[in-house]
């Protein structure tokens, strides 16, 4: 294969080893979905008040305002602005009265604001990690059933590569795509207090899927190549010849790849710059996760194909 592989497959190892390196130091910031509490998504729509004095124009009131407003009612809060006019408030386990307490003492403080609830959910301690550990289980029984999945797809390949070796390959190419975004966001969450919750989860799943997509219609296309004659006969195991029908495979698929991916991100790009803040890193995971599975397909699961197959023909 073209040295170029081989440059792209370490600088992916690097990128994979910066990203643990991120999550043992800052950790990840979980959300009240894994650890339990309450979200508040508001809006202010109109002009905005002080208690001490009014201001005129348009927007939400000084944090520092509705810091003082809200910790008598309910404790210790952490106010995330969201835009000119959105906040999101974060705090342990509300009741609903307490839910109605804070609506009213905001209103109350701030009259004129145009206070807008987009959204509340809450979440109890155990619930949320039961939610982890579900989360954890779905990801790795995905990986299992792609290894299955594979194996079985590609089975009568066997006089050539081991279906299994296409497995692996596409296994170490997945947990690249998830461990980059993984390490990405904790460093999002240590600068910029970016939490991970449930929708990142969803995000990790959709990510394997589109990623396996990818890496099966590489390998798809090489187990043709074979079939079509492409590798001279008595030389399966010459690990040059199978490199090159790789390399081969890969160009044949690239425009296909290359024009899905894009269709996709420009998608993913309009929902992040004009969707709301719920899912504005959803869409992110999602852009990161999806350009690295159609890398890795290329820079990281095709060259393990290669680089494995003779020492499973010996």
């Amino acid at each position: 294969m073209p040295k170029i592989y081989k440059f792209m497959f370490w600088f992916s190892i690097s990128l994979v080893v910066s990203s643990v390196v991120a999550v043992g130091m800052f950790g990840l910031k979980l959300g009240v979905d894994f650890q339990g509490g309450s979200v508040l998504e508001l809006s202010f729509n109109s002009s905005t008040d002080s208690i001490d004095s009014p201001q005129a124009g348009s927007g939400r009131p000084d944090i520092s305002q509705i810091q003082k407003t809200l910790t008598p009612k309910i404790g210790d809060v952490e106010l995330s602005p969201e835009g000119d006019t959105g906040l999101i408030v974060r705090t342990h386990e509300l009741t609903e009265v307490q839910h109605q307490e804070v609506l009213s003492a905001l209103k109350t403080a701030f009259p004129t604001a145009g206070l807008e609830e987009k959204q509340f959910s809450s979440v109890g301690p155990v619930i949320g990690n039961e939610l982890k550990q579900r989360s954890l289980w779905a990801i790795f029984l995905v990986l299992v059933c792609v290894v299955i999945y594979i194996a079985f797809v590609f089975r009568k390949l066997g006089r050539t590569t081991s279906p299994w070796s296409m497995g692996l390959a596409a296994i170490v190419a997945l947990v690249h795509d998830v461990a980059i975004p993984v390490g990405v966001f904790a460093i999002l969450g240590h600068f910029y207090g970016i939490e991970v919750t449930g929708v990142f989860v969803a995000a990790a799943l959709t990510i394997l899927g589109f990623s396996v997509s990818d890496t099966v219609i590489i390998f798809d296309r090489v187990r043709e190549n074979i079939i079509r004659g492409g590798l001279p006969a008595g030389r399966q195991g010459n690990k040059s010849e199978f490199g090159a029908l790789v390399h081969r495979s890969v160009m044949q698929t690239l425009t296909r790849s290359l024009n899905t991916v894009f269709t996709v991100l420009l998608s993913l790009f309009a929902i992040y710059f004009f969707g709301g803040a719920s899912i504005k890193y959803f869409s992110l995971a999602l852009i990161i996760g999806i350009f690295l599975g159609a890398y890795s397909s290329i820079f990281v699961a095709s060259p393990l194909l290669v680089w494995w197959t003779p020492h499973t023909k010996r």
